[in-house]
């Protein structure tokens, strides 16, 4: 059965992203400031939950009934597009961060985000959360 990702997590990456921090390919950092154009998966978001919907595997590891595994995760759309800098923030177990990992490294590149028409790295956050279900929310 395929993975299901539910309404509340679809709006948790753009909430969450507001409050990310972004930077210039001047000093090729990430730095503390609202850019202009965010970076956008191809086909907007829809797309991207859709993206980890159908290749999220189910972990080996069962979770007890009624638990649920919340990872938190950050990474960079570079200025290429590109995934990077995919780090775990908050673990669960249950084999779900590295999951998250595969999933997030074979991710497609993204249109970079701009600032004063110059791409800019932007940092984001995502939170996954999986219940005994199989289901991500």
């Amino acid at each position: 059965m395929k993975n299901i990702f539910l309404i509340i997590s679809f709006f948790s990456i753009q909430i969450i992203s507001a409050q990310d921090t972004t930077g210039t390919t001047k000093n090729n950092s990430v730095a503390s400031e609202i850019i202009e154009k965010k970076p956008e998966f191809p086909g907007g978001m829809y797309n991207f939950y859709k993206y980890i919907g159908i290749n999220f595997k189910t972990p080996t590891k069962k979770f007890p009934k009624g638990d649920i595994g919340k990872v938190t995760i950050s990474f960079i759309i570079d200025t290429d597009g590109s995934v990077t800098d995919i780090k775990i923030l908050e673990k669960k177990g249950y084999d779900l961060e590295k999951e998250i990992i595969r999933v997030m490294t074979n991710c497609p590149k993204w249109i970079p985000g701009e600032e004063n028409g110059e791409k800019v790295k932007k940092l984001f956050y995502f939170p996954f959360i999986y219940n005994e279900l199989g289901t991500i929310n």
